[in-house]
């Protein structure tokens, strides 16, 4: 791997828009030690160092137990504010000026909080955030596959009737259950006007990208790396222009890719497949959207005007409000004409 020093100050100061980054997977450690002393009977360490073990995955699945872990801790509305203005703090501190951020409210309401209660903590925050911090926030509503339709019902009716003007996005995470079963319910997402944004093609193959494109209608990809495996899939990509959010840590920690070394994003990138760098559930996998671009300069051999387009590739790839849009976009020339 090559010298990463050399911009780790760029990368600081440069203004980005974060695409793919999970709620509940951001959590900060501290934060997470906090609601463990609160709840303690939801079997998660209260100490940081006893976190970091738990945050040490042998597998997909593993980490899927250890993040439902997380879920269990929070109980009520408070706990729900507490996490979402904290996890915009965090991203305004790395000079992330707009993220979509994925919820998963299924998990939240089946803990016992009422879907409007949700609602009402996540804007106060984003509104809270916004003023504090200056970092605009918008929601993409997942169903958790490892739920079920059960789960993807319940989502898409928290999407269309208690759903605020800043939810623009209706996603699928969790384990790669098959894509075309929820169909339906992104039909009746994309028809009300949400964007399709599901992940595929991280912990099974490339079929499950074909799948998200064909059933889903999927606009941008969640991790997509397994497209690598089938040319006419990256064809495809290029053609159509569908970005893909790529998370090199994650997919090491989570054990879909060996080694930083082996990871797909050169070779798509190389193809002509348009990539967004992203941090997925940061502090479970020791990284942050810093770390990822500094991982991106050396994977994908990029100078300072190359980690600038990267930044505005993803600000374009973003459902950001034209005006937005545009300040993020002058703020990144400005940084690089510095």
């Amino acid at each position: 791997m090559g010298e990463r020093a050399a911009y780790t100050e760029f990368i600081a100061g440069l203004p980005k828009a974060e695409l793919h980054v999970h709620h509940v997977g951001s959590a900060r450690p501290e934060t997470v030690a906090r609601l463990a002393q609160r709840h303690p009977d939801a079997g998660v360490p209260q100490g940081i160092e006893a976190l970091r073990d738990f945050y040490t995955f042998s597998d997909f699945g593993h980490f899927i137990d250890v993040y439902l872990g997380v879920v269990g801790l929070l109980r009520t509305p408070e706990d729900i504010h507490l996490l979402t203005y904290e996890v915009a703090e965090g991203l305004a501190a790395q000079q992330v000026r707009y993220a979509e951020l994925t919820m998963t409210p299924f998990t939240s309401v089946r803990m016992g909080i009422s879907i409007e209660a949700y609602t009402e903590a996540i804007e106060d925050a984003r509104r809270a955030a916004e003023r504090d911090h200056g970092i605009v926030l918008q929601w993409i509503y997942d169903i958790p596959g490892e739920a079920g339709l059960e789960s993807a019902d319940a989502t898409l009716g928290y999407a269309l009737d208690h759903g605020p003007q800043s939810l623009i996005g209706f996603g699928l995470g969790g384990p790669e259950v098959p894509r075309p079963q929820f169909k339906a319910h992104f039909d009746r997402a994309r028809a009300a006007g949400l964007r399709s944004l599901p992940h595929a093609g991280e912990s099974t193959d490339a079929q499950s990208v074909w799948d998200a494109l064909d059933a889903l209608g999927a606009e941008r990809i969640g991790h997509g790396i397994r497209s690598i495996d089938d040319p006419r899939l990256v064809e495809r990509l290029v053609a159509e222009r569908i970005p893909l959010e790529v998370c090199p840590t994650s997919n090491i920690a989570t054990r879909c890719v060996q080694r930083l070394e082996d990871h797909p994003m050169r070779a798509l990138r190389d193809a002509g497949v348009v990539i967004t760098v992203n941090s997925d559930d940061p502090p479970m996998f020791g990284t942050t959207l810093n770390r990822e671009y500094e991982i991106a300069a050396d994977l994908l051999e990029l100078d300072e005007p190359g980690l600038a387009q990267l930044a505005i590739t993803a600000v374009d790839a973003s459902y950001a409000p034209d005006d937005v849009k545009q300040r993020i976009r002058t703020e990144i020339e400005e940084h690089t004409g510095q």
